[in-house]
């Protein structure tokens, strides 16, 4: 069984590098398989949280297909139809115990459905080989799109223990009742860069009417690595941060195979 996981939540509670961490744990891990982490994030920050770097991106696949159909050249338009597998494949990015993909900006405008329809069927085959995917989004939901997968099984929403974090988890859990993003089976938060707040995770679950999959310190041995632009992959094995990860990880895996 496939298993899904995206993560979004509002700007500047470290949701790019929560991603990375969890990418870092998944990637040891024999139950993960083989592993896709999709950066959905147009900024591209998770390449970076990664230390990976492309100029290969599925937007620029699709404004190169674009550009063939507004072109009216049959001839155009058959070259890029036809090399469109290739062009979604060579966008995949093999790194040591994963492989990652970039969406990229989407530079054309507009309702392009013939164009976004064959980038999702070229997609959707290579996403088919993989057993875990982790989809970093973008600050909201906009990002994690039916383009990428047709269903999630774990959403996690990412947030500090701020009032205004509690309250950006509620508008994101409205967001997803109103169906802008694919079907969620579930739905949990993680607590992030938490400092100074004692509450437990039950009041914090309390606060945010939705399970709490975690509470992660806040870190300095990661903002260290994070100020100076190291990899995140390259966090020593007893970073803090780490622990709760895997804690994280063993719990969304629980709710995709209950007992």
């Amino acid at each position: 069984m496939q298993k899904v996981i995206a993560v979004c939540g509002k700007g500047g509670v470290g949701k790019t590098a929560l991603t990375a961490m969890l990418t870092r744990q998944l990637k040891k891990r024999a139950d993960t398989g083989r592993l896709l982490v999709v950066d959905a994030d147009p900024a591209l920050g998770l390449l970076y949280a990664l230390n990976v770097e492309t100029d290969k991106t599925i937007g620029a696949v699709r404004d190169k297909v674009l550009a063939a159909a507004e072109s009216g050249n049959a001839g155009a338009q058959a070259e890029v139809a036809n090399e469109l597998d290739y062009l979604i494949t060579s966008t995949l990015l093999e790194e040591d115990g994963y492989s990652a993909i970039a969406m990229g900006r989407m530079n054309a405008k507009g309702c392009f459905c013939s164009v976004n329809d064959l980038l999702k069927d070229a997609l959707e085959q290579l996403v088919l080989k993989f057993d875990t995917i982790v989809v970093d989004g973008e600050a909201g939901l906009e990002q994690i799109n039916r383009q990428v997968v047709e269903k999630i099984n774990t959403l996690i929403l990412v947030t500090d223990s701020s009032y205004r974090g509690v309250q950006t988890v509620h508008h994101i859990e409205e967001l997803v009742k109103n169906g802008a993003v694919p079907y969620c089976e579930s739905i949990g938060v993680v607590f992030n860069r938490v400092q100074g707040d004692n509450r437990s995770a039950d009041e914090l679950q309390a606060a945010v009417g939705l399970p709490v999959l975690g509470v992660v310190p806040y870190d300095p041995t990661l903002q260290e690595y994070d100020a100076k632009g190291k990899s995140l992959l390259e966090l020593p094995d007893n970073t803090v941060a780490l622990a709760c990860v895997d804690e994280v990880i063993n719990k969304v895996f629980r709710q995709i195979y209950p007992p």
